[in-house]
């Protein structure tokens, strides 16, 4: 009866041991999850060829990743070659994941800027089509104020006597790229500082910018 009893209790210590780490697993997953969004937000931008908006975030303090890929579009999953045809509505875009408490969403805009060409409509440089259009694609309605706060600076600056064309759109699903488009400034260096050359993009932002971008 004496052994019963111990094993009785030994299993009820067992399976209480057993719930109680539940309770503090669930407890705690969304207390994780809120305290991983404190240190992580997203920033889309569209500014032509997503090749070339990697790199000027990519070395700012605070940015964790950045993601080519497609947004603002009509069709799901769509490739390159189907966004690239300019019949999907999506534009070339780079998703940014960064730390809000390192580097604020003002100063990715100020980047974002200073990377493009904000008096052209449906292309950027060389590549001409809506796919290649620039677009801030905002992901809550502090993104979007910042945004249009922005545009309206940079309208209102006098630095050019043009519209601002940009477009400031609430974000839609992203699909990001297919693999060898990502950190493509990476793995081929040499065929992308030819593009990049060849599609005038730096000569561009050196006569928008100046040596500010």
């Amino acid at each position: 009866m004496i052994e019963k009893t111990k094993t009785l209790r030994k299993h009820f210590l067992t399976h209480s041991l057993m719930m109680l780490c539940l309770v503090v697993i669930i407890g705690l997953d969304p207390a994780l999850a809120l305290a991983a969004e404190k240190t992580s937000a997203k920033a889309t931008f569209a500014g032509g060829c997503f090749w070339c908006m990697e790199p000027p975030f990519d070395k700012l303090e605070g940015v964790i990743s950045t993601t080519s890929g497609y947004i603002g579009g009509h069709m799901k999953n769509p490739t390159y070659e189907t966004v690239s045809g300019g019949k999907t509505g999506h534009a070339e875009a780079v998703q940014i994941s960064y730390d809000p408490n390192q580097i604020s969403y003002a100063e990715l805009l100020a980047i974002f800027w200073r990377n493009i060409d904000p008096l052209a409509a449906n292309r950027q440089f060389c590549d001409h089509g809506s796919q290649y259009r620039s677009a801030i694609f905002y992901h809550n309605e502090t993104q979007q104020r910042l945004a249009e706060e922005s545009k309206a600076q940079l309208a209102q600056s006098g630095r050019f006597n043009q519209p601002i064309v940009t477009e400031i759109k609430s974000a839609t699903p992203f699909y990001p790229a297919e693999a060898y488009h990502q950190n493509y400034y990476q793995k081929n260096p040499i065929r992308y500082k030819l593009y990049r050359f060849g599609c005038g993009r730096d000569q561009r932002l050196q006569e928008l910018w100046g040596d500010s971008n």
